[in-house]
């Protein structure tokens, strides 16, 4: 009786591990494909552009849409308590910290995921 809960206490013990050396093989072959030949900092650097400055128009835009919306919405709960001033830094601090960068994140994937798909779809036609 008491047995099996110790069995699978085991199980899952050895489950973890297994994982977890499977995480370190992934890891050690990653760190050997970073450093074997080829070296290609071009296609680095043309990648870093694709996936980045192109995706700044984008994540511009629509930041100021958020920031208007999130102005429009906090403004009239601003005004029940008197602090209709304090709008600018509460939407500057909140899309800074908070908004900003998981905006930022999804729509610099988004833009660069799909221009990878597309680019990959480009060579399978051809």
């Amino acid at each position: 009786m008491l047995q099996q809960p110790i069995e699978r206490l085991g199980a899952a013990t050895t489950r973890f591990v297994l994982e977890l050396g499977r995480i370190a093989q992934f890891f050690g072959v990653l760190l050997l494909q970073i450093v074997r030949p080829p070296f290609r900092p071009r296609r680095l650097v043309r990648e870093t552009y694709d996936s980045g400055v192109l995706s700044l128009a984008l994540v511009c835009a629509s930041g100021l849409t958020v920031g208007f919306v999130l102005g429009l919405q906090l403004h009239n709960v601003l005004v029940r308590f008197g602090a209709e001033e304090s709008l600018g830094a509460v939407v500057g601090l909140t899309l800074i910290r908070e908004l900003g960068p998981v905006l930022t994140g999804l729509l610099v994937t988004g833009r660069a995921g799909s221009a990878m798909a597309a680019e990959i779809s480009e060579e399978w036609e051809t």
